[in-house]
């Protein structure tokens, strides 16, 4: 029964950090369209997870990655300017491209880019999240691809809440 009481307040306690946490919930545009959800740790550090659904070869790709913010405090306006910049991996399916079958991937995922924060709750970011790994046929062989996937450059829009 106390470890039952211990969990619950620990669960409870960890429940309400997470909620007091700024958060931010929206899209973002690159290779195809996606989900993004980033969640702030203090105003230097944020997770960012983005869900895409790929253009090329009707595909579907995940990614979580841990950034770093540098606020630019240079460039002056109504809103706030920040750098960021971070490490995750991803993983994903493409159902065939080029005649290719399908094949999935998995690798390691890096992220920079810049993000402008209005007065109202509205965030804007162009970033580059390039992703490298194996990928991995239908058969399950496994081959290394030196090129990036989905390394196109992103637009982001997210309700800041």
């Amino acid at each position: 029964m106390k470890r039952l009481v211990l969990f619950a307040i620990i669960l409870i306690a960890a429940c309400t950090v997470a909620m007091a946490q700024p958060r931010a919930i929206g899209g973002r545009l690159a290779y195809g369209i996606g989900a993004s959800y980033q969640h702030g740790f203090g105003e230097k550090n944020m997770l960012q997870a983005d869900l895409d659904f790929l253009s090329y070869g009707w595909g579907i790709q995940g990614t979580v990655t841990y950034n770093w913010i540098f606020p630019i405090n240079s460039w002056t306006g109504p809103g706030s300017w920040n750098w960021y910049a971070g490490v995750g991996g991803g993983l994903g399916y493409v159902w065939g491209w080029r005649g290719w079958g399908g094949y999935g991937f998995a690798g390691a995922a890096g992220m920079i880019g810049v993000e402008y924060n209005f007065k109202f709750p509205l965030q804007l970011s162009l970033d580059w999240r390039p992703l490298i790994g194996p990928a991995f046929d239908k058969h399950g062989a496994w081959f290394f691809t030196p090129g990036f996937y989905s390394s196109a450059i992103g637009l982001g829009i997210r309700y800041k809440f």
